[in-house]
């Protein structure tokens, strides 16, 4: 992976870390919101939102539309198609690992007959 791709999946995983901009990211998973609309289940000030919504985009998981007065946000998931590559590539990590505890586990009740 390419310096580049790297510092950019910096960027999407640090969109990602906060739970504010997850929920942001959910709710935008169902169809394209108005920041009024983003806003209203949290305890937050448009302001607020209004920066989460500037992380997302700068990490290229939101883009911004214009409809007259309104500017909808939509989800870009493509981002997020590169951080699951990238956590992917470890899959084989965790899934040896739990396929050595089933083992183990195994042997352990095979043991009490």
């Amino acid at each position: 992976m390419s310096p580049a791709a790297t510092d950019r999946l910096s960027v999407v995983f640090g969109a990602l870390a906060d739970p504010t901009r997850r929920a942001i990211l959910a709710r935008l998973a169902e169809g394209e919101a108005t920041v009024g609309q983003l806003a209203e289940p949290f305890d937050l000030s448009l302001p607020a939102v209004s920066k989460h919504l500037k992380v997302l985009e700068r990490a290229g998981l939101i883009s911004r539309g214009r409809a007259a007065q309104r500017r909808p946000c939509r989800l870009d998931a493509e981002p997020l198609r590169a951080a699951a590559g990238w956590v992917d590539r470890y899959r084989v990590f965790w899934e040896g690992g739990l396929d050595r505890l089933d083992a183990h586990l195994r042997q352990l009740m095979a043991g009490d007959d």
